[in-house]
C-alpha cells in the first residue's frame, strides 16, 4: 500500500512540474509585462529599470527556478489589472466557486442515481426512453444556452429567481458563504442547475449501464431464485456494486466542474474564479491566467491521486496487481 501511495505522489509531482512549466511559459512569453505595467510615455530607462526589478533580465533557467520558488511559497505574482496579489484574489473567489461546485455535485448525484436506477429496471419502457431523451437533450445543449434559457424563464418571465450575482453572503472570517442567507440560496439555484446538467447526464447513463450489467449477473439471478425481496436485491446487492465506478467518475468530475465553471460563472456573473479568469483573458492579466492554470492543475492532480488511492482500498484486486 505504501508503494502505491508513493507512486501516486511521485506521479502527481511530475505532473505539477509540467503544469508549472506551462504556467511559466504563459507568464513569461504571453505578452510583455513591462509594456503592460509601465506608465504611458515612459522612457526606455524606466522600462529597463522595471525589467530588472521584475527579474526579466536573467536567464530562462534562473527565471524558472525563481518562479517555482515563488509558487512553492504561495507567491503567484501581482495582478496587472487589480494591482493586488494574485493569491489574495484567488482565495477571495474560491468560496464562491467551491460552493457552486458542491451544490452542482449534490444535485447531479441526488437526481442522476435514482434516474439511472429507474431507467435500468425497465430499459425498454416508456419512462426509461423518456429519461434518456431528456438527458440527451441536456447533454447536447451548450452550457451557455441552458443558462440563458433558465434566466429567460425563471428570472425574466416568472421573476422567481435572480439572474446574476451571488446574493447576500455571511463573512465567517476565513470563508464567505451564501448558504446562510435566503438571497444567497436563491442566487445559487440557477447556476448550480446549469453546472450540474452535464454531470447529471453522465452519472445517470453510467448508473443505468452498470445496473443493467449487474442485474444480468449470476449472483443476482441466484438472489431472485432464493426468493429474496426485490428491494433487498436492487437496493443492497445491485446498487452497491453499481456505485463503485460512479464514485470514481464523480471524484474526477469535481475537478472538471471547477475547471469548466467558467462559462456558468460568466453567464450568471457569479463572482468566482471562473469569472476572474474570463476577465483576465479580456485584459489580458497574465499572472491571473497562469495562477488559475496552476490551481486547476493542482485540483485535478489531487483529486486523481485521492481517487486512485481510495480505489485501492475499495477494490483489493488493484493491490495484488502492484
Amino acid at each position: 500500500m505504501i508503494k502505491i501511495v508513493l507512486a501516486r505522489v511521485l506521479q502527481a509531482i511530475l505532473v505539477m512540474i509540467a503544469v508549472t512549466a506551462v504556467a511559466f511559459v504563459m507568464f513569461r512569453f504571453v505578452g510583455d509585462p513591462v509594456s503592460m505595467m509601465v506608465r504611458e510615455g515612459a522612457s526606455q530607462a524606466e522600462k529597463d529599470a522595471l525589467r530588472v526589478a521584475l527579474g526579466l533580465d536573467k536567464s530562462l533557467a534562473v527565471q524558472f527556478g525563481e518562479f517555482v520558488w515563488r509558487v512553492l511559497h504561495g507567491n503567484l505574482g501581482t495582478s496587472l489589472r487589480y494591482q493586488q496579489p494574485v493569491t489574495e484574489l484567488l482565495l477571495a473567489r474560491l468560496p464562491a466557486t467551491l460552493e457552486l461546485v458542491i451544490v452542482a455535485t449534490v444535485l447531479a448525484l441526488a437526481l442522476g442515481i435514482p434516474l439511472g436506477i429507474v431507467s435500468a429496471l425497465k430499459p425498454n419502457g416508456i419512462l426509461s426512453r423518456l429519461i434518456q431523451s431528456l438527458t440527451l437533450i441536456g447533454v447536447s445543449m451548450p452550457t451557455f444556452v441552458t443558462g440563458l434559457l433558465l434566466i429567460l424563464v425563471f428570472a425574466v418571465n416568472l421573476r422567481w429567481l435572480p439572474s446574476s450575482g451571488r446574493g447576500d453572503v455571511v463573512d465567517l472570517g476565513f470563508w464567505q458563504t451564501g448558504f446562510l442567507t435566503s438571497s444567497g440560496l436563491k442566487s445559487m439555484i440557477l447556476p448550480s442547475i446549469t453546472l450540474a446538467l452535464f454531470q447529471l447526464t453522465l452519472i445517470m447513463r453510467l448508473v443505468r449501464s452498470e445496473m443493467i450489467d449487474v442485474l444480468s449477473s449470476d449472483y443476482i439471478r441466484f438472489a431472485f431464485a432464493r426468493g429474496l425481496p426485490r428491494r433487498h436485491i436492487y437496493g443492497r446487492l445491485a446498487l452497491r456494486n453499481t456505485l463503485m465506478p460512479v464514485i470514481t467518475v464523480t471524484g474526477l468530475q469535481i475537478g472538471q466542474l471547477i475547471a469548466f465553471a467558467i462559462v456558468t460563472e460568466t453567464v450568471f456573473q457569479w463572482p468566482g474564479m471562473g469569472l476572474l479568469f474570463t476577465n483576465a483573458v479580456g485584459f489580458p492579466d497574465i499572472p491571473v491566467l497562469a495562477a488559475y492554470l496552476l490551481f486547476v492543475g493542482l485540483m485535478f492532480v489531487l483529486i486523481n491521486m485521492i481517487v486512485d488511492v481510495l480505489y485501492t482500498f475499495v477494490d483489493p484486486r488493484l493491490r495484488t496487481k502492484q
